[in-house]
């Protein structure tokens, strides 16, 4: 399964069960006895966006956390 396959699969979840990314994610990979540990290149960054968004709103994480880990590089101001 390549990244958009897996992508779309989360987007079908979280529309049909009305649930955060990071849970359909865990859902998924849960249903399909996946490690999640080993998910990372099948997310692709509009899904890690997504789930990096959810985080910031609900609080999980805070954005200045995030930006702390951001490389040089990708950081915009």
């Amino acid at each position: 399964m390549n990244s958009k396959e897996f992508s779309l699969k989360i987007e079908a979840i979280v529309k049909e069960k009305r649930i955060p990314y990071m849970d359909a994610v865990i859902d998924y990979c849960k249903i399909n006895d996946i490690d999640v540990g080993t998910i990372n290149s099948m997310v692709n960054k509009s899904l890690k966006e997504k789930i990096k968004h959810e985080a910031i709103n609900l609080k999980t994480v805070s954005y200045t956390h995030l930006r702390a880990h951001e490389p040089v590089l990708d950081l915009v101001c």
